[in-house]
C-alpha cells in the first residue's frame, strides 16, 4: 500500500507544480522566487517518494528505503509549508491585493500552505501505519511499468520547470522580485 501511496504522492505533487505551470503560461502570471521555490519544494517532496517508487520497482524494499523516501519528502513539505507561509504573510495585511490572480478565491501561495500542511499530516499517519501498510516483496509485474510512468513524469514537469526558470532568469544571478518577462529572449536580442 505504501508503494501505491509513494506513486501517488509524486504524480500529485507534480501534477501541483503541473498547475502552476499552467497558470504561468495560460495566463501570463509570472512566477516570482518565492513562486519557484516553492515548486522546487513540490518536486523535492516529489522524489522523496520517488526513493520509494524507484526502490520498489525492483520488487523488494526494506523499511529503511520507506523511511529514506518519506523523511525527504518530509523534510521537503516543512521546507515548502515555511516557504508559503511567508509569502502569505507578505500579503496579509488589509489592503493588499496579493501577488497573482486568486484560484477559487484563494491565491496560489496559500493553497500552496494548505497542501504543504495536508501531506505533513498524511506523511505522519503512513509513517504511523507503516507497521500495518508496508510491504517488503513486491511484485514486479504492475509495479515495474508503473514506477516507470511516474518517474518519467516527474522527470518530465522538473525539466519543463527547470527551463522555464532558465527563460524567466535568463543569463543573470538573480530572479527579479516581481518578474514581467522571459529575460532570456531579451537577452539575445529576439525581443
Amino acid at each position: 500500500m505504501q508503494f501505491w501511496f509513494a506513486c501517488f504522492f509524486a504524480v500529485g505533487w507534480t501534477g501541483v507544480v503541473c498547475a502552476g505551470l499552467g497558470v504561468q503560461f495560460v495566463s501570463w502570471d509570472y512566477p516570482c522566487p518565492l513562486c519557484m521555490i516553492q515548486r522546487m519544494f513540490m518536486l523535492l517532496a516529489a522524489l522523496g517518494a520517488c526513493c520509494i517508487v524507484r526502490r520498489g520497482m525492483a520488487g523488494a524494499i526494506t523499511g529503511r528505503d520507506y523511511m529514506t523516501g518519506w523523511g525527504l519528502a518530509l523534510i521537503a513539505v516543512i521546507g515548502g509549508a515555511f516557504t508559503s507561509w511567508r509569502q502569505t504573510m507578505l500579503h496579509i495585511l488589509p489592503g493588499d491585493k496579493g501577488y497573482g490572480d486568486p484560484v477559487l478565491g484563494l491565491h496560489m501561495y496559500v493553497w500552496a500552505w494548505i497542501l504543504f500542511i495536508a501531506s505533513v499530516v498524511a506523511i505522519g499517519v503512513v509513517m504511523a501505519l507503516a507497521h500495518l501498510t508496508t510491504a517488503y516483496a513486491l511484485p514486479a509485474s504492475p509495479q515495474r511499468a508503473a514506477g516507470h510512468l511516474v518517474l518519467g513524469f516527474v522527470g518530465l514537469i522538473t525539466a519543463v520547470n527547470l527551463v522555464s526558470v532558465f527563460f524567466e532568469e535568463g543569463f543573470h544571478w538573480f530572479l527579479p522580485d516581481d518578474p514581467t518577462r522571459y529575460q532570456f529572449f531579451y537577452d539575445i536580442g529576439v525581443l
